[in-house]
């Protein structure tokens, strides 16, 4: 039976639950889509991954710490992974609020429909 990932090196909890979410439960899950692959499904995902979990997912396949991942095979993820969220459509932001105005009723008309509300202004009843 493969390796669940929380058993991998370099996948702590948050990593693995990440994983878990986005369908890689396994190492041979990981194996088949890399590290390239699992980076951008968890970013998809609506995670906020750092370039460390690239690393992290690269140094789990090879058996070593992420910060023994060579530099050259550094920049070549780090490469793959940035060609990869260019082509991500952009984020879908909804459109900030108008600016909140304060507005004062005329004299003549009141501020809210107040049908059905006493008539009696605040602060002065007479109990």
């Amino acid at each position: 039976m493969p390796a669940a990932t929380p058993k991998l090196r370099n996948i702590g909890p948050k990593s693995a639950a990440w994983l878990r979410q986005v369908g890689l439960r396994t190492e041979a899950d990981l194996v088949a889509v890399g590290p390239v692959e699992a980076f951008m499904r968890v970013r998809r995902a609506g995670f906020k991954p750092t370039m460390n979990l690239l690393y992290a997912l690269e140094g789990a396949l090879c058996d070593c710490h992420w910060q023994d991942v060579p530099e050259p095979r550094r920049l070549q993820l780090a490469q793959q992974a940035e060609a990869a969220i260019a082509l991500l459509p952009p984020p879908r932001h909804r459109p900030a609020a108008a600016p909140v105005t304060t507005t004062t009723p005329m004299h003549d008309e009141p501020a809210f429909d107040l049908a059905g509300v006493d008539d009696e202004p605040q602060g002065e009843r007479d109990d």
